[in-house]
């Protein structure tokens, strides 16, 4: 077979919604973890320049930010691995699934993907089987994980839940944000508004952020405006947006795999493969 032919007889057998939500997946990923931890790092500078004169105040506000930059980390290392085990899954029942349509066939691309993920045959020659046993038991381990996309399917469930709930908590900053970068408008054009410019305020104490008794706690008229006007409060305003988006990227992406693995589930179970293949 010709390079061309090849290739393209191995993107027969390719699982586009699983590639398609792979990127998906690490692109929101990178992007909620990377932009979150700025945002939270700009979020401290603020607080201790312009809301808080003492450090107790919001000495328990910085743990809390420092503790979640540390899940940041593990989040993003813990979604990179779990995409690309997904992305495997894709591969190994997205071939199935069309060999039982009879829309595929399997090739060298396809028989050597095969032999990687079921430990394919031993080596050989004196240290041969040695160095394979080791691969080989990992890659029999992880064909038994592939070849159940019901596990799969109830991972991701569960995943997607949480990350409901991790998207609703981005939505916060965006929100306090917003409303602070609207009360600067008002400030900015006291002839769209009837209140007195000194009575527009921004409180981080109404937000839970310090507590009642932080002084000043809260900023207002033109000094909430100069703040608004600085670089370090657009920066960190644009990086929870951009967390955001990232975080309904993520969503999206795991809706996709869980829809693709129950689709592949659906078609084994009822074509009478079983969970095993």
């Amino acid at each position: 077979l010709g390079l061309l032919e090849c290739c393209a007889r191995c993107l027969i057998g390719a699982p586009f919604a699983s590639l398609v939500a792979t990127g998906l997946c690490f692109f929101g990923v990178a992007l909620f973890c990377g932009c979150g931890h700025e945002a939270l790092t700009g979020t401290e500078q603020l607080i201790e320049t312009y809301f808080s004169k003492n450090y107790q105040d919001y000495e328990y506000l910085i743990d809390i930010i420092h503790a979640f930059q540390y899940v940041i980390y593990g989040t993003a290392s813990f979604f990179f691995l779990y995409g690309a085990l997904l992305l495997a899954e894709g591969f190994y029942t997205t071939g199935a699934v069309r060999q039982i349509f009879g829309d595929y066939r399997t090739t060298i691309c396809g028989k050597g993907l095969s032999a990687t993920v079921t430990g394919g045959p031993k080596g050989r020659g004196a240290r041969g089987p040695q160095r394979a046993h080791s691969l080989q038991r990992v890659c029999q381990c992880l064909g038994k994980w592939l070849g159940h996309p019901d596990k799969f399917v109830g991972i991701t469930y569960v995943l997607t839940i949480i990350w409901l709930l991790v998207f609703a908590c981005s939505a916060v900053p965006v929100y306090i944000y917003f409303n602070t970068w609207t009360t600067c408008q008002s400030i900015a054009n006291p002839s769209k508004t009837s209140a007195s410019i000194g009575t527009l305020c921004a409180d981080a104490r109404m937000y839970g952020v310090l507590p009642w008794n932080a002084f000043p706690g809260k900023v207002c008229g033109s000094n909430l405006l100069s703040i608004c006007k600085t670089s370090e409060f657009q920066m960190t305003f644009h990086l929870f947006i951009a967390a955001f988006v990232g975080a309904a990227a993520t969503l999206v992406s795991l809706l996709t795999f869980m829809i693709a693995a129950t689709y592949n589930f659906a078609v084994l179970k009822l074509m009478g493969r079983g969970t095993k293949f």
